[in-house]
């Protein structure tokens, strides 16, 4: 805990066996009160390994992606009690050696949520992120801070962390199972004009590091400036898209329906 807040720290998970433990052991469980890991249908020893660590986990029963995997990640997370959530892949692509200080940051009630940016100093080239994805990493935020009026060093990192309040307010179930849920969640936080912090963060990228191929990238991309563009739009009061209709839309825990719940084979605690 920090300052009374149950910190929590969630995994996204699919084909992370060489990677996971290295990642779990330099999580601080000083001040970290819960792990958790929710398992994408990995094709490898994943779950074995999460089992091996006490790692309280969630299986997917099928690949429903990486959007639908976090919804469970949040959802465990506040169903478990957090009142800080903190999002990390299992590729140890980012240091755990930083949930202290985004979690301080949000317990102190300066921040309602923190990115943990790549581009902030010069972590990004010299971890090994690839030039194309740095060079595009930057076109797309620069374009999504003109067209958002923000001011964020990077949208795309896979490092976060939100309040409680941020995770029950945002229209969750409402973004897509994809890549693209990640900027849509930015975006929200954004929307509802909760206060966003960054902090710099190292990166190593390797070959057992997730990634997506240029396709996907480009569909990535794509789907980065419409959701910029619907901000754009909603803000302006000229459309309500449904992903920034927090009225009508429910919220993780109030569902009356989970829509992954059908996807998911078991849960097993330590």
């Amino acid at each position: 805990m920090i300052l009374g807040k149950k910190i929590a720290v969630v995994m996204p998970a699919y084909n992370a066996e060489f990677t996971l433990r290295r990642t779990y052991e330099e999580i601080p469980r000083d001040i970290v009160d819960d792990v958790i890991l929710v398992d994408d249908a990995s094709r490898d020893r994943t779950v074995d390994v999460a089992k091996e660590l006490g790692i309280h986990h969630r299986v997917h029963e099928k690949n429903s992606g990486y959007g639908a995997n976090q919804k469970t990640c949040y959802r465990e997370a506040l169903e478990r009690g957090a009142d800080i959530v903190i999002m990390m892949h299992p590729d140890y692509q980012y240091t755990p050696r930083l949930i202290p200080a985004m979690a301080g940051m949000i317990a102190s009630g300066v921040y309602d949520a923190v990115m943990a940016s790549r581009i902030l100093g010069k972590g990004a080239i010299q971890g090994g992120m690839p030039f194309y994805k740095y060079f595009s990493n930057r076109f797309l935020t620069a374009t999504q801070n003109f067209l958002m009026r923000q001011k964020l060093s990077e949208y795309h990192t896979g490092y976060r962390a939100f309040s409680r309040e941020v995770l029950l307010k945002l229209p969750l179930l409402a973004n897509s199972d994809d890549f693209i849920f990640d900027n849509e969640m930015i975006a929200q936080t954004a929307f509802t004009g909760f206060r966003i912090g960054e902090i710099s963060c190292p990166t190593h990228y390797a070959d057992d590091s997730s990634s997506i191929n240029f396709s996907r990238s480009v569909k990535y991309g794509l789907g980065v400036l419409k959701v910029s563009c619907k901000y754009a739009l909603a803000k302006a009061r000229l459309i309500r898209p449904t992903i920034f209709d927090f009225k009508s839309t429910e919220s993780l825990l109030n569902s009356s329906t989970n829509q992954n719940e059908a996807n998911v084979l078991h849960t097993q605690t330590h």
